[in-house]
């Protein structure tokens, strides 16, 4: 009888994994992720008690100590050796300035004249007062990118002078591009741009919306979410102290740029019409032309804020020194009084509340409490699973991406595990809405009719093995995966997260985001509109397809010159 019974027994493991689709050893994690604890959990990030989560504010620290508390509990190991929950954090610091658009300009001295350009013609905002007088170079689109065979700098001296630059990308509108066709690569956002003309010896960027777009500027899209009109104080400005990019950057409108074009020999038109023939640069000094920046602040303070992050060590000897990233950001838009006061004033002169009891809350339920709570939850769930994956998974919720990824910037630059060995990143942010027709993607991108079961993945240009992984993993779990915001520009959709600074190190990074919605950025973004039963299934798959990611022999490879 036991020797009939031995087969059996013998190929119960399989047979688990069978029966339930979930290999045995990760189950118990799988099933210890609950909207339960999603919902009480978002119930409190996402509470009038943290304020919104503003950087630099006592709500977003509150947050902070809260999901260190949570990696704590969990057993993860800190990353110092700080006592208690200090352990968990990175701390760095920032500087909250306020420009002073009246008092800034921007001066074209030409043929012994000047012009002074203003705001909206001419804004600029840096972290400290700047005073900068300089002849212009154009360069294009300000890309250097060897791989693409492109570079805008090419034949070019830009050292010590100012650079003009067009926004976006070379051949936007051709799906043959290989700037990933009609989609974005990373060389598209300003930040990469900076750093490129940085790196080339300029002292100031000015960027213009491409003459030739067919899409709305990146400051017409903002205008349109909307959510801050109704602020009785601006949200500040933040940016890192001590920042790898140390020039500031100018946006410009069309009509500045003609003027800056004159001596040109071509309209911006036709530059870029040139360029987008041949991808051969048209960069070129502009004769007698200098610029005099001269950008002023309002206030400018330094605080400090802080990363959070704990550690779940693999199980391998020899993996455990790689790692795994499981991501999302803890701040959002804060608060401000309901209503200015009537008469009172403070020493400035400005008005003050009347009633401070009454405030306007952002609370970011689902941007991002939702992928704050995903992160705690995951560590949770792989902390108390009895196995764990061969590599090690390090658990992050940065701040300050509201004002910039700046958390997730500061990591990637002083990063608290190698980046060498770090071989995937998972990054939540925004995972518990179901995406609906805003005014920001109107005429924009086409939104399905029903959404309640889709996931959108962001990031497979660079990392095709990466989507596979996931997709395997989603036969278990029966989400739609989509993957239209790889294929789109006008939104900037693919580096407005912090999976990208991740990129720009070339580890494969994907934004996990369920879409915009009309409450994006708005007061209305609460918890009684979470979509609990998707979210718990996002995690699920996340939960997957770390295990994967962590225990595969081959991780995801990362594809530096991508093809349409």
């Amino acid at each position: 009888m036991k020797r009939a019974l031995l087969p059996a027994v013998l190929l119960l493991p399989s047979f688990v994994y069978a029966q339930n689709g979930i290999p045995a050893a990760e189950r118990k994690g799988f099933d210890r992720i609950t909207q339960s604890d999603v919902r009480k959990d978002l119930a409190y990030i996402a509470s009038d008690a943290l304020q919104g989560r503003l950087s630099l504010q006592p709500g977003d620290d509150q947050a902070a100590e809260w999901i260190a508390k949570q990696f704590a509990a969990a057993g993860l190991k800190p990353i110092t050796k700080e006592p208690g929950t200090r352990g968990y954090f990175q701390p760095f610091q920032l500087v909250e300035y306020a420009p002073d658009r009246a008092a800034s300009s921007v001066t074209l001295t030409r043929a012994g004249k000047e012009i002074a350009f203003h705001a909206p013609e001419a804004t600029g905002a840096f972290k400290r007062a700047v005073d900068i007088t300089a002849p212009v170079v154009f360069a294009g689109f300000g890309i250097t990118a060897p791989e693409l065979g492109y570079d805008d700098y090419k034949g070019i001296d830009v050292r010590g002078k100012i650079a003009l630059v067009f926004d976006h990308e070379p051949q936007e509108d051709d799906p043959h591009s290989v700037f990933n066709g009609t989609g974005n690569t990373r060389y598209a956002t300003t930040r990469v741009k900076l750093k490129n003309a940085q790196a080339h010896g300029a002292v100031a960027l000015l960027v213009v919306a491409e003459p030739n777009r067919k899409h709305l500027t990146n400051a017409e899209r903002s205008a349109r979410i909307g959510g801050s009109v109704t602020r009785t104080q601006p949200l500040p400005l933040q940016a890192i102290e001590k920042d790898e990019i140390d020039i500031p950057s100018i946006l410009i409108r069309d009509e500045v740029l003609q003027q800056l074009l004159v001596t040109a020999g071509a309209t911006g038109s036709e530059l870029q019409t040139a360029i987008d023939h041949d991808l051969k640069p048209q960069s070129r000094a502009l004769p007698d032309t200098q610029l005099t920046l001269h950008l002023r602040n309002t206030r400018e303070h330094v605080g400090t804020t802080e990363n959070v992050a704990g550690l779940l060590e693999g199980s391998d000897p020899k993996l455990a020194v790689e790692t795994i990233l499981i991501t999302a950001h803890h701040d959002h838009d804060g608060a401000t009084p309901c209503a200015a006061g009537k008469g009172d004033v403070d020493e400035q002169g400005k008005s003050t509340p009347a009633s401070p009891e009454c405030m306007q809350v952002w609370h970011g339920a689902d941007d991002n409490g939702s992928g704050t709570v995903g992160v705690v939850e995951l560590a949770r769930a792989f902390a108390a699973n009895p196995s764990r994956p061969k590599r090690s998974i390090l658990f992050v919720v940065f701040a300050a991406e509201e004002r910039g990824l700046l958390g997730a910037y500061w990591m990637a630059a002083h990063p608290v595990r190698p980046l060498a060995t770090t071989r995937a990143q998972i990054n939540f942010d925004m995972i518990g809405r179901d995406e609906k027709p805003s005014p920001q993607t109107d005429g924009l991108i086409e939104i399905p009719a029903d959404t309640s079961n889709r996931l959108n993945l962001i990031g497979a240009l660079y990392s095709p093995e990466y989507n596979r992984v996931v997709v395997e993993e989603n036969k278990q779990v029966g989400l739609v995966l989509d993957d239209r915001f790889d294929r789109e520009s006008a939104l900037n959709v693919f580096f407005r997260s912090d999976q990208f600074p991740f990129v720009l190190h070339n580890i494969p990074a994907f934004w996990w985001f369920t879409g915009f919605h009309p409450d994006y950025h708005h007061t209305s973004d609460t918890v009684e509109k979470i979509d609990y039963p998707k979210m718990e299934k996002i995690l699920k798959l996340a939960y997957l397809s770390a295990w994967r990611f962590g225990s595969d022999a081959q991780t995801p490879a990362f594809i530096a010159s991508p093809q349409p």
